[in-house]
């Protein structure tokens, strides 16, 4: 599986979308983020941050990288107040 790129969402209740390309040349597209909800990459709130981590820590049970629990968590939320470089973070921590 390999990340080609995170755009704005397509859905007007998403904020970005993720698409990969499968090990047998298909895509997958995965919508992510609540349009209407802040998120770290916006209030740079670490106390914020916190909170939702705590909260969502369930949504990584799934065990795959690909799903929009994973997605929110690593770039909306993740450790870097910039989206760019937590899309990268994501790509290097999940070989993506």
């Amino acid at each position: 599986m390999k990340l080609l790129k995170v755009v704005e969402s397509t859905r007007p209740e998403k904020k970005l979308m993720a698409v990969f390309q499968t090990d047998n040349g298909r895509t997958k597209t995965v919508h992510f983020g609540a349009a209407n909800m802040d998120d770290y990459t916006i209030t740079h709130d670490k106390d914020q941050r916190d909170r939702y981590r705590a909260r969502h820590k369930k949504d990584l049970n799934t065990n795959d990288p690909t799903r929009a629990g994973y997605l929110s968590m690593a770039i909306l939320w993740g450790d870097s107040k910039s989206r760019r470089k937590n899309i990268e973070a994501y790509r290097a921590k999940y070989n993506l």
